[in-house]
């Protein structure tokens, strides 16, 4: 008989499931020869070009998460206290913004190639310049906005290694660079998988940059297959190309895990040892941490300052604290739901992990891999059709109008938001819940804990760093999230997103900038604070 747990978890995953579902449905209805023309036309076009921008970012990504994270977690360096958290801050920057700003800074009137002109006294033909407006300009956005996911659940999983471990490899006359390679890294890999999984599948959904910077891939082709064509069945086929390539990539990477684990044997947590690094390896890791920091947070945010100072948006003091409490209000309701609901799925799983239920919570999270406006589709089409059918079993029996009771609803919204961004907490509490060794379950049932005590007070206290990892990338995703935002929002209900993507659109960046300052600033002090609880976080620390 299915027990609690694995009821709950998969009725969760069906719930959550069902605007992918939706989507899905549609691979199977005739376009009336639309697809073959999309196939046979410019499908190829989006296939290269989505491929090398996730090759490009992911490559990025992992370089720069897992190289800061470990710098930050287990050297010692000028400033690597600081960085500890400084090096969340490009979450906070939303990518298309990201885009406009290096377009208005790099773009051939823009002040670094004027000033290059004055300097050196070249005219156009005199010199050659990157094109900002391109495949490697996108790839560059994106790889200095996403690499702190990547670098969140890294710093994460190197927190919760076992220190006796490191020893082991250091008394086997392994370095730190070694021991880098051949025991943290592989026991790292299920949280380095997992937020290069949230970078792939980020890149994949993303559309505000790539349009802007004019690369078609699959994410733009769906928007103009929807909107400009008209073709919503298309679309949606589109979308589904899309998420089962997403489905197969993560398929892949597990299978290629094979049946190794990668908990830690043994329970022991002190004092993470740390190598002093002086001299120029001091030098070269600071400059290392320092780069993308400047170049994904300082620089974009000291050309919104300026240009916020010389024009700005003369409506934005009026509304800035309706925005700001709207944003923050769902953004923090759904990071609450959505780390909840994934902790009951991963934690049934784990009970019992059945192909049915595996089933389940994969398609629950492939949300994350669909642009925003294909989930708030997804979302309205089974509203409307409960708010109508609700509305017309009224009419008939009691002759009273219900009108649209899910339908552009703050419910529907955070829905919208939980189909969107389930797949961020999910894969990070899943990460973190699979290095727990299932002999500590085995004890816990023993001195007679259920299930449910198990987890409040076994496995939650050692998942703490990881559950508010979770809960942060939720919060600034949702922060940034727009197009989701735009389509399933009540009326007059906007947020700093919908505010700052409005007059960005209307190439208004000077206007932009300061509604994309505030997305900045509200979403700095949560980095902050949450950096460093999850620091605290580690089991043991008290103890340090």
């Amino acid at each position: 008989m299915p027990s609690g747990w694995t009821i709950a978890t998969l009725a969760i995953a069906c719930l959550v499931a069902m605007p992918v579902i939706v989507v899905l449905s549609r691979i199977l209805v005739p376009t009336d020869g639309v697809w073959s023309h999309l196939a046979s036309t410019v499908l190829p076009y989006y296939l290269a070009n989505t491929a090398q921008l996730v090759l490009g970012v992911g490559t990025g990504t992992l370089v720069l998460g897992v190289g800061t994270a470990w710098l930050v977690t287990m050297c010692r360096f000028p400033g690597s206290r600081v960085l500890e958290w400084a090096l969340l801050l490009p979450m906070a920057v939303p990518a298309y913004v990201m885009a406009y700003v290096y377009t208005d800074l790099l773009q051939f009137v823009g002040p670094v190639q004027t000033t290059l002109r004055e300097v050196m006294g070249w005219t156009r033909r005199d010199y050659w310049f990157p094109e900002i407006r391109s495949l490697g300009g996108a790839v560059v956005m994106l790889t200095l906005v996403l690499y702190p996911y990547v670098y969140l659940l890294s710093r994460a999983a190197f927190l919760e290694q076992s220190v006796c471990v490191l020893e082991v490899s250091r008394t086997l006359g392994r370095g730190p660079y070694r021991s880098f390679f051949g025991v943290a890294l592989p026991l790292a890999r299920p949280a380095i998988v997992a937020g290069l999984a949230l970078v792939l599948m980020e890149v994949l959904a993303d559309f505000g940059t790539v349009q802007y910077f004019a690369v078609d891939t699959f994410t733009t082709g769906i928007y103009r297959t929807w909107f400009a064509m008209g073709q919503p069945v298309a679309a949606a086929q589109l979308a589904s190309v899309l998420m089962l390539f997403v489905l197969a990539l993560l398929l892949v990477e597990r299978w290629s895990r094979g049946a190794a684990k990668f908990h830690h044997t043994t329970s022991r947590y002190r004092t993470l040892p740390s190598y002093r690094l002086r001299g120029l390896r001091g030098v070269l890791a600071l400059v290392a941490c320092v780069l993308p920091l400047i170049l994904g947070f300082f620089v974009p945010g000291a050309a919104l300052v300026r240009l916020a100072m010389r024009e700005g948006d003369a409506l934005l003091g009026q509304m800035f604290w309706r925005l700001a409490t709207n944003s923050v209000l769902l953004a923090s309701l759904t990071a609450a739901l959505a780390v909840a609901l994934a902790l009951v799925i991963a934690y049934g799983l784990r009970l019992r992990p059945s192909p049915v239920l595996k089933g389940a919570a994969r398609v629950a999270s492939m949300g994350y891999a669909v642009p925003g406006s294909v989930i708030a589709i997804g979302v309205l089409i089974p509203f409307a059709r409960f708010d109508n059918a609700l509305d017309a079993f009224m009419v008939e029996h009691f002759g009273v109008s219900t009108g649209l009771l899910m339908s552009g609803t703050i419910g529907a919204l955070v829905f919208a938001y939980l189909v969107r961004f389930l797949a961020v907490s999910f894969n990070t509490i899943e990460a973190s819940l699979g290095k727990i060794r299932q002999n500590m379950d085995h004890a816990s049932r023993i001195l007679g804990q259920t299930a449910s005590s198990t987890l409040r007070k076994v496995h939650a206290p050692l998942m703490l760093g990881s559950l508010l990892t979770a809960g942060l990338l939720v919060f600034v995703d949702v922060m940034k999230e727009l197009p989701a935002t735009m389509i399933v929002r009540p009326f007059n209900f906007d947020t700093l997103a919908v505010r700052t993507y409005q007059l960005a659109s209307d190439e208004r960046l000077a206007e932009a900038a300061a509604p994309a300052l505030a997305i900045v600033a509200v979403g700095i002090i949560p980095v902050i604070l949450l950096s460093l609880a999850i620091t605290r976080s580690r089991p043991g620390h008290a103890d340090d």
